[in-house]
């Protein structure tokens, strides 16, 4: 006899239009095109293909597994970060990002090294935990019309926004940056309810 686990969502819709629970501060395309102006956002887990007729843009990506993460660096992770929905992390960060074809040719070692041994992406996060959570979105397992590789879901504490800025600046800094060839930064803030 087995017991039937819970589904937990892999699929994830950030729908951008005029409704949704937060509200848009600024986009900014950091390399590359930009999206679409929108006034506010909606996270959407199982997403639906259909867009709303009022929204203007969508994305989409899939959770998945750690690709370049070591057991140890894991473990420190999961025993450091706090889970998104926290009710004083009002303020939220959208960064999809694309890599260029030099980094897809690099084979998945070549590619861990930059991450990690070059750009110490890893380290860097974890200086910004548990005050930044996270959620990585896979968008090129989805297939080549999508328009990122990846989406980054980002909350925080008002109180915490300079250290959001120290911690995306320094991985914009970093070696591994050098492949990326379309960045937008999204900033949002939840509305009271």
């Amino acid at each position: 006899m087995s017991s039937a686990t819970p589904s937990v969502p892999r699929l994830f819709g950030f729908i951008a239009g005029s409704d949704g629970p937060w509200r848009v501060e600024r986009i900014t395309p950091v390399v590359g095109e930009p999206v679409p102006p929108a006034t506010r956002i909606s996270v959407v887990a199982d997403a639906a293909v259909e867009l709303p007729a009022n929204a203007s843009w969508s994305l989409r990506g899939i959770t998945s597994n750690e690709r370049y993460v070591e057991r140890e660096e894991k473990t420190t992770l999961v025993a450091k970060q706090e889970g998104l929905g926290r009710p004083a992390a009002t303020r939220a960060a959208l960064i999809p990002i694309r890599k260029n074809a030099a980094w897809w040719a690099l084979t998945q070692d070549e590619r861990r090294a930059v991450f990690e041994a070059q750009s110490q992406h890893i380290a860097i996060g974890l200086k910004y935990l548990p005050a930044v959570a996270r959620r990585l979105h896979h968008c090129r397992d989805l297939g080549p019309s999508e328009p990122f590789d990846f989406i980054t879901w980002f909350e925080y504490a008002p109180a915490d926004s300079a250290a959001f800025e120290e911690l995306v600046h320094a991985l914009r800094s970093s070696p591994e940056w050098n492949y990326v060839d379309r960045e937008v930064d999204i900033r949002l803030a939840l509305d009271p309810a």
